[in-house]
């Protein structure tokens, strides 16, 4: 993956540098051009990001399994490390190598607490940090085990069932956001093909031109171009990200509908300024 990004990096370093050489004079060329490299240099980091966010959500998904399974085996008289060499035979899927890491360390006789404190570490996720913690201070000052596993398995079902609650309540707001993305798309198309042609017909004295930084009248729609094309990719950006937040309660997870808002949005502004 980081290969990936590296590469990504200097293939829009050099589209950059291509771009500043021949096309500089070409304003909507060289705009155009850029904001291309600018995708291709942050893709990759947002489908690491993405990856890594579902990789950790998947892990979450199948936690309370597995804790269910290890309160059974330790409510069957096993010891903690008897408990992890036997449920290291089932199939957690991306929580097997988690697992089986663990039952290694315990059989090399690394102490329990530290086992669970290097899982949670590893794992990179929030949920499990708490609950290992829970678990380590409850084996640490001699509490029973089996309980507070179980009372954390049925924590941790109860926060992912509140999750897809979450979720399928905060759908509405999801197309909504979409919504406003579309209609502010609409205003803005609508306002490059009827507001700023009229304002080109217009002298600059009449319009006070000269005030805003001596722009004339056969510019005027490449710099309105320009700005309306970077307020859609702000708000399909920031759209994105607050879509992504409400509906599965993270920023990261909005990055996918960012990108999405942001491609459509240049593109459909880029094709309605080629067919005006």
């Amino acid at each position: 993956m980081w290969l990936l990004i590296i590469s990504a990096g200097v293939f829009a370093g050099m589209l950059v540098g291509v771009n500043f050489f021949l096309f500089r004079q070409v304003e909507n060329i060289f705009s155009v051009i850029n904001v291309m490299a600018g995708f291709i240099f942050v893709l990759p980091i947002i489908l690491y990001k993405y990856n890594q966010h579902n990789a950790i959500k998947h892990l979450e998904e199948l936690f309370p399994v597995f804790l269910r399974d290890f309160v059974e085996a330790i409510r069957g008289g096993m010891t903690v490390p008897q408990a992890f060499n036997t449920i290291q035979k089932n199939d957690y899927k991306s929580l097997n190598p988690f697992i089986k890491k663990m039952a290694a360390q315990m059989d090399w006789g690394v102490p329990v607490d530290k086992v669970l404190l290097r899982f949670a570490k590893n794992s990179k996720s929030k949920l499990i940090a708490r609950v290992v913690s829970s678990v380590v201070e409850s084996h640490r000052f001699g509490g029973n085990l089996a309980d507070t596993f179980d009372a954390l398995s049925n924590t941790s079902l109860e926060v992912d069932r509140l999750r897809q609650e979450r979720k399928l309540y905060l759908s509405s707001q999801m197309m909504t956001g979409y919504i406003v993305f579309f209609v502010f798309l609409s205003v803005i198309i609508g306002l490059q093909k009827f507001l700023v042609p009229s304002l080109a017909q217009v002298s600059g004295e009449d319009i006070g031109l000269s005030g805003l930084g001596g722009a004339t009248n056969p510019n005027i729609a490449a710099e309105y171009s320009a700005i309306f094309r970077n307020l859609i990719l702000l708000q399909g950006g920031f759209a994105g990200l607050a879509v992504g937040k409400m509906s599965e309660g993270s920023t990261v997870s909005g990055l996918k509908h960012s990108m999405f808002m942001m491609v459509i949005g240049f593109l459909v502004f880029t094709l309605a300024n080629v067919f005006t």
